[in-house]
């Protein structure tokens, strides 16, 4: 949901477009609602860091894939680490209690 807010808040081009503001701030809610409930499923770190990755990836790939915006060798390279950082952030949460 944070990738369609993320899209939706530059097409709303500083909030004076006001079909894209509405949508934009109506799925902002929405995203922040599923954030919320994963609270009570997940720690907070991982939650926020999964919530934060998914939007920065999926930002990314859209831009990339309808914004035609660059994609560099290093930039794919990060991507990837962020993924197996945020897959090893839930692979771990818990270990510590153990």
């Amino acid at each position: 949901m944070e990738v369609v807010w993320a899209v939706g808040l530059k097409y709303a081009h500083g909030f004076t477009n006001i079909p894209w503001t509405v949508f934009t701030l109506v799925v902002m809610a929405v995203s922040f609602y599923f954030f919320a409930y994963s609270l009570s499923r997940l720690e907070i770190g991982t939650a926020y860091a999964i919530y934060t990755g998914i939007g920065a990836i999926g930002t990314v790939l859209y831009g990339y894939f309808f914004l035609a915006e660059g994609m560099s060798v290093l930039k794919a390279l990060f991507l990837i680490t962020l993924i197996g950082s945020i897959i090893g952030l839930k692979l771990v949460e818990g270990a510590e209690a153990e």
